[in-house]
């Protein structure tokens, strides 16, 4: 008869230690939902997930500033991150220069070239980016790398802000009001395509998007390592043809406190042959998600769970 509560405590201790390993919750701070950053940041946290172990979600934001910001107050586990400000974040350098910077930043992963959009309407007879002085032209909101992205480009073109009629506004706001008229163009950095160019290009009135070549692109990638040349295809979106233009790369990034196991099995689960099927098939710029893209441009240290799992994988030494 003494057996039946021993067993019975047996089962409560046992219970008790299967309960005590909750699963995980792991936020991915993304961007704005017209974006790059929130579909592929929904796809991901789709692949990643694991029932009862890992609940991986993607969140919107203000993008790659915000996301480190976030990860750095600990409001967040892992955020999307152009790779120079994840960069300017763990070196203090850059728009982080005279600021705190975040030496506990970690990389999860390189995934894809963003390219970057200047969008005007189709016949608007603005040719390049030099045109825009005097226009009224949106530069995403604060807290964005396409606002940090538009700064640089401008100065290469010899404009600043005040030569603009700016306004700090999310690329599906802006291409609304460039619809009804009430914007002349906007930037944005992301892959291509990008659901609100996408949706604007489609629309009937037609868009185009400025070249930013020659000496102006040329001084930019002296300037910064981070850009690097790029074309947008032509037919990315409705009745545009190819684009010369430049491109950063799109960076998860996690803090040096995320678990080390966590980390290893969302990589793990990522890269696996089920993951590569989400991704290829889930966005345009889910191909470039591989593991031998992840380990490119790194400007940051690689989180220990990351780098354990690279290693295993051969891709990195």
């Amino acid at each position: 008869m003494k057996l039946i509560p021993r067993i019975a405590t047996v089962l409560l201790v046992a219970g008790l230690a299967a309960g005590a390993q909750a699963q995980v919750f792991f936020r991915i701070g993304t961007g704005g939902t017209a974006g790059t950053y929130y579909p592929v940041g929904g796809m991901i946290a789709n692949a990643v997930s694991q029932p009862g172990k890992i609940a991986a979600t993607a969140q919107s934001s203000n993008g790659s500033l915000a996301n480190v910001n976030a990860i750095a107050g600990g409001q967040m586990e892992s955020g999307f991150s152009q790779a120079d400000v994840a960069t300017w974040a763990y070196k203090g350098t850059g728009v982080f220069e005279g600021k705190p910077n975040v030496p506990g930043l970690r990389l999860i992963a390189n995934l894809y070239p963003e390219s970057v959009h200047v969008v005007v309407k189709k016949g608007s007879g603005i040719k390049t980016v030099a045109d825009l002085k005097g226009k009224r032209v949106a530069l995403d909101e604060p807290g964005s790398g396409t606002l940090i992205n538009a700064r640089a480009i401008l100065a290469a073109y010899g404009l600043k802000e005040s030569d603009l009629k700016p306004e700090y506004i999310k690329p599906n706001q802006a291409g609304d009001k460039l619809k009804d008229g009430a914007l002349d163009a906007f930037f944005f950095t992301g892959g291509a395509p990008a659901g609100a160019i996408a949706e604007l290009a489609s629309a009937g009135t037609g868009i185009d998007i400025l070249a930013i070549e020659g000496a102006p692109a040329e001084a930019l990638k002296k300037s910064s390592g981070f850009f690097a040349d790029d074309l947008i295809a032509a037919d990315t979106y409705k009745g545009v043809g190819a684009v010369k233009t430049l491109a950063v790369g799109a960076q998860w990034v996690t803090s040096d406190k995320a678990d080390a196991q966590v980390v290893y099995e969302i990589v793990k689960a990522l890269y696996g042959e089920a993951g590569q099927k989400a991704m290829a098939a889930g966005h345009a710029k889910g191909k470039f998600i591989t593991k031998e893209n992840a380990v490119k441009g790194a400007g940051i240290p690689f989180h220990p769970g990351a780098e354990k799992y690279y290693k295993e994988a051969g891709v990195l030494k």
